[in-house]
């Protein structure tokens, strides 16, 4: 309830409002101020949701009184989350208007004068007008009906109208608790794999998401089709909630209503989604400060994904029992005995009696041992949840030492079935950072930032089921080399504790691979492991990163960055293991931001790495190469003049060669050589030339802005480069290539989208002498980002080229931008390396002047960085 010194001057007001519009927005705005400076002074938040319907309660009487006749035949019901006496700030106000059939036209003429005043004064509402009999109808017809008719409250009007639907629309009537709560369970399903059946995503809804409200709102709604219940609290009388579940239950609602609250009134609208740009203003409210290991709004969002897990966790304890109590009720138990602890009940393992882990506390690695040998266990029983829950504290250091306990944790990961299941239920249960301290740091840690989508926890369990997969060979189609390593390798264990400690440094501050790489050392040695697997788990620990960044931010077609990246591998079963756990690393972070392109990075510097460690390459084997390439590209030109093929060539330098296969160099003489000087720009596309990408060749004559036009003119045709190559020969053709992909990820499948990205190309390129301006809108989720542009330069002395290193906020036109900064600079763009974490774009240029030199004069240097920072920012 809410003081009287905030409530009675709110009611003053509204007596005085009469029916007068603005007197009654008055009473609305008096209500938002008074409940908001409630909510800061410290109120509860209980009060303050319900002390919100309470005061709309008072509002709707008074206008029914005005409005209606006492014997109009009608009532005014609240109905929905409304009817629960429950009221967020923007929540939508649902009424039912019930009617007698004969009195239908009478009433329904006061009832649209009601709503009238309701939509002027500003009221969200949502309205229906029905009789008994039609409510009766549209329940038994729609179970969303029932569900909003089952949390009603009578606020105006005739009470045996209301009487007669609720008996109209009880469970002897519509919707029996069994097909109720079976309809249910199925609606929460579909409602959970909306959001990926996990709570744990970058925004997750507060309300609809898994561990969300309306998680809670599910088991109110059973119970009380089942047992007539209208509180949690009665369960615990009835002895179905324990005090400590129903004190969990009460303090996550809570947690979720006071960030509901604030979503509401920060956004003045009914948001339930914690977007992004939201979170920080989250944090701010709830007075989270930043520390040297973890930002405040991370600090915010761990809290919050805590909550939720606790509450997802509930949520399946009840809702089994409920299956227990409701459908299966009448069936006999199927009980098959496992062991003299365990057996299962209906597909569910569970306990022989409550005493089990007190008497035998490694019982609690045990269950999930079982699980593993038992591909028929569909999940662990309430009970059972409840009796894991309460015994956590016995997973103490004397446990964790226990040769018994590590032995059974170490059998649990190499099993060759169930392992991903299994550990996913031992992080939802807390077994898993009971076990592993460390783990306990990660439980529900977000990085704020747009490249990690999901907690770290999450995402550990989901690298963990990437790698499952790809011991399933019904699988092998996704992935053939991964699948074609993984079957080679003995000891699959090693990878499943590599990933378990990947990450687990996190949050700690200082380097969370060094830190990791120690916290795997020492568990595997007290796991008794051999030196040699140890030391390959913590070495894959320290270094789970380097594949991923090799392959996306390096020149993988230059034999040094092979040559230095197979000297820290060192064997290749370093490289198969570092391969299989980057692969499915970079998978599990952001699944909308994996693609073929990345898939292909990672396979080529597998096997050029793979050749050299098997078969070290020298400089003369480089050259050696080159002219094979040169070889073969020839056969596929066998209709050219050899002469003038070899003309053109010698234009070209070796970092050509180098960096184009023999198609793309056949493709480009091709092309050339067939092209009259009058037709320049050609533009060419192909689909399947390169793995993972389309290919955009255009050729020109080399002039000012071009390689920026063009970038332009990609980035609004909608596509995204990955890769760029530039070449200009002697006599002045600008040879630009490029690896493109549709904004979804996909390759350029569609003649007639070939067609219109070529044709925009040509007619741009012809017409424009400055890139156009980038009308595309900035993703609502970068705009809330501060990266600082850095700007480093490095010489490559071995293929004479001045690397440039930039890091700034990704943006549409951001390759175009520096395509300009680069010409006014007077300076050749070679290769360009494109990297996106997040919002951050982590860009390599390599460069030479106009004399294909290295820029090693200072003030050259200089007045790129300047030129770069002043069309950047």
């Amino acid at each position: 309830m809410l003081p009287a010194e905030i409530e009675l001057p709110l009611l003053k007001t509204l007596e005085s409002a009469g029916d007068h519009i603005g007197e009654l927005k008055s009473y609305i705005d008096a209500i938002n101020q008074a409940l908001l400076a409630a909510f800061k002074k410290g109120a509860s938040i209980d009060s303050v949701i319900t002390g919100r319907a309470h005061l709309v309660d008072k509002l709707l009487q008074s206008i029914w009184e005005q409005k209606c006749d006492p014997d109009c035949g009608a009532a005014l019901i609240a109905v929905g989350g409304y009817g629960r006496g429950e009221l967020h700030p923007s929540s939508d106000i649902d009424l039912l208007f019930l009617v007698e059939e004969s009195l239908q036209q009478e009433s329904e003429e006061q009832i649209s004068a009601i709503v009238t005043l309701l939509w002027d004064i500003g009221l969200n509402i949502g309205h229906s007008v029905r009789t008994p009999e039609m409510c009766a109808t549209e329940a038994e017809n729609d179970i969303t009906v029932t569900t909003t008719l089952m949390e009603s409250r009578l606020l105006a009007g005739s009470e045996s109208l209301y009487t007669e639907m609720q008996a109209a629309t009880g469970p002897d009537k519509v919707w029996p608790p069994d097909a109720f709560f079976q309809a249910k369970l199925e609606e929460q399903q579909r409602r959970h794999k909306k959001y990926d059946d996990t709570a744990h995503n970058l925004e997750p809804n507060i309300k609809g998401g898994p561990g969300g409200l309306r998680d809670i709102q599910m088991i109110q709604w059973v119970a009380r089709r089942k047992f007539g219940v209208t509180s949690l609290n009665e369960l615990v009388e009835r002895g179905i909630l324990t005090e400590a579940e129903f004190r969990s239950l009460e303090l996550g609602k809570k947690h979720l209503w006071r960030i509901r609250f604030m979503l509401h009134t920060i956004t003045e609208r009914e948001e339930d989604r914690l977007l992004f740009d939201l979170q920080q203003k989250l944090a701010a409210a709830f007075e989270h400060r930043d520390n040297e290991a973890n930002l405040a709004v991370e600090q915010f969002m761990q809290k919050y994904y805590r909550t939720i897990a606790r509450l997802q966790r509930l949520n399946e304890i009840l809702l089994q029992y409920f299956e227990e109590s409701i459908l299966n009720a009448d069936e006999k138990r199927e009980i098959t005995v496992l062991n003299r602890r365990f057996h299962i009940v209906n597909g569910y393992i569970g306990a022989v009696d409550s005493q089990i882990f007190s008497h035998r506390p490694l019982a609690l690695l045990e269950i999930f041992f079982l699980i593993t040998q038992n591909p028929m266990i569909r999940g662990i029983r309430a009970s059972t949840i409840r009796l894991i829950h309460e015994h956590l504290h016995l997973i103490d250091r004397r446990f964790r030492n226990d040769p018994k306990a590590k032995q059974l944790f170490l059998q649990i990961v190499r099993q060759s079935h169930g392992v991903y299941r299994v550990l996913r239920s031992m992080n939802r249960y807390g077994l898993l950072a009971a076990y592993i301290p460390a783990f306990t740091n990660i439980v529900g840690r977000m990085q704020y930032d747009l490249f990690h989508v999901y907690t770290v926890d999450t995402h550990t369990l989901f690298l963990i089921r990437n790698m499952r997969r790809l011991t399933v060979p019904e699988l092998s189609s996704e992935f053939p080399l991964a699948s074609e390593i993984m079957a080679s390798i003995d000891q699959q264990e090693t990878l499943i504790l590599a990933a378990l400690f990947h990450d687990i440094a996190k949050g700690r501050g200082g380097d969370h691979s060094e830190l990791g790489a120690v916290d795997a050392l020492h568990f595997c040695r007290a796991h008794n492991l051999s030196e040699q697997q140890v030391h390959l788990i913590s070495w894959l620990v320290k270094n789970h990163l380097v594949m991923s960044m090799t392959a996306q931010r390096k020149d993988i077609e230059d034999p040094d960055v092979i040559r230095n990246f197979a000297k820290l591998v060192m064997t290749p079963k370093h490289l198969k293991h570092l391969y299989l756990l980057t692969l499915c690393d970079m998978r599990a972070t952001n699944p909308k931001r994996w693609n073929g392109w990345k898939d292909t990075l990672l396979k080529q510097l597998y096997r050029h790495t793979l050749r050299e460690l098997n078969n070290p390459q020298s400089e003369a084997d480089d050259y050696s190469e080159l002219q094979k390439k040169q070889t073969q590209a020839r056969e596929e030109l066998a209709d050219q003049d050899q002469k003038a093929v070899t003309q053109l060539w010698m234009q070209f330098s070796t970092d050509y060669f180098q960096h184009h296969s023999v198609q793309e160099i056949a493709w480009h003489a091709d092309v050339i050589l067939s092209t009259p000087e009058h037709e320049y720009p050609q533009v060419r596309i192909q689909c399947e030339m390169k793995p993972g990408a389309s290919e955009i060749l255009i050729v020109d004559i080399d002039h000012d802005n071009l390689f920026a036009i063009i970038t332009s003119i990609i980035d609004q045709c909608a596509l995204n480069i990955v890769q760029a190559r530039c070449e200009t020969t002697d006599d002045n053709k600008a040879i630009n290539s490029f690896s493109v992909l549709e904004e979804d990820g996909s390759l350029i499948c569609d003649r007639h989208r070939e067609e219109e990205i070529r044709s925009r190309l040509i007619d741009d390129i012809k017409n424009l002498t400055e890139p156009p301006v980038n009308s595309r809108h900035v993703p609502r989720q970068l705009k809330h980002f501060e990266i600082p542009t850095t700007i480093e330069f490095s010489q490559d002395k071995t293929n004479m080229r001045t690397l440039l290193r930039l890091q700034t906020a990704d943006r549409h036109g951001l390759l175009s931008r520096v395509g300009l900064a680069l010409s006014q600079a007077e300076v050749r763009l070679l290769n360009v390396i494109i990297a996106t974490v997040g919002a951050k774009a982590e860009d390599t240029f390599f460069l030479v002047d106009r004399n294909d030199e290295p820029i090693t004069d200072p003030e050259h240097l200089e007045r790129i960085k300047s030129l770069l920072l002043e069309h950047l920012e």
